[in-house]
């Protein structure tokens, strides 16, 4: 099937996910994830009606930016204090913050371009060594730092479900998420809205969205293995 399809496909069951959480099409994001896809097949994407990309890595999105257009770029994967300067002012949102120190460098480099950057803060839900992400246990240690940096405003959390996992399983730890989410956001604090919640990719995007996601990330369910070459 081409793209076009996949996305078709994608969208039918993004609807039928939202419907059964009392939600709609309109209110869930589908980060189309570029990662190794080639410039000819992100335009595909773009003009099936795609308007975010998500890449993991800063290079390829540096490389591509300059390519696409008619689309949104997001940082989805886990971003380097040293790399953040290339990426500032250039992506919608970075979903991957796990760090005060990597707050701290957003925050610097985008007061220094005179803008706000949109991030998400990454929860390690599952708590998987092996996983990026803050321990839902120092969250709030980890808001009180960030609340008051000028030039970042925390839109939400994502987290990424253990590779393996059951569909309960999968289900229990968006729902733990989509909880935490909430409970954040009965609180007062400044600069701090939970608005979005970025879970769910290929595999149990449909589970996220039933769980509470508004963001799903999806790379193989559009563009198929990835096989491309920039």
């Amino acid at each position: 099937m081409s793209i076009s399809d996949n996305i078709k496909i994608i969208n039918e069951k993004i609807e039928a996910a939202a419907q059964r959480s009392g939600r709609s099409l309109k209110d869930i994001t589908l980060v189309a994830v570029t990662k190794t896809v080639g410039v000819p097949q992100i335009n595909e994407a773009i003009a099936a009606g795609v308007k975010v990309l998500g890449e993991n890595r800063v290079q390829e999105l540096t490389e591509k930016y300059p390519l696409v257009s008619g689309a949104a770029w997001h940082l989805i994967g886990h971003l380097q204090t040293n790399k953040v300067k290339y990426i500032v002012g250039k992506v919608g949102l970075i979903h991957s913050v796990d760090s005060i120190r990597l707050a701290q460098e957003i925050d610097k480099r985008a007061k220094a371009r005179g803008i706000v950057q949109d991030i998400l803060i990454e929860i390690n839900i599952s708590g998987e060594a092996t996983k990026f992400g803050i321990s839902p246990d120092y969250i709030e240690e980890f808001i009180g730092g960030v609340q008051n940096m000028q030039n970042i405003k925390v839109c939400g959390l994502m987290t990424i479900a253990p590779l393996g996992a059951t569909r309960a399983e999968t289900a229990k730890l968006y729902e733990n998420c989509n909880n935490l989410l909430i409970d954040i956001g009965g609180k007062k604090y400044h600069n701090i809205h939970m608005t979005t919640l970025s879970m769910g990719m290929s595999g149990d995007f449909e589970i996220a969205i039933e769980c509470g996601a508004n963001v799903v990330r999806i790379g193989t369910g559009i563009f198929g293995r990835r096989n491309y070459n920039l």
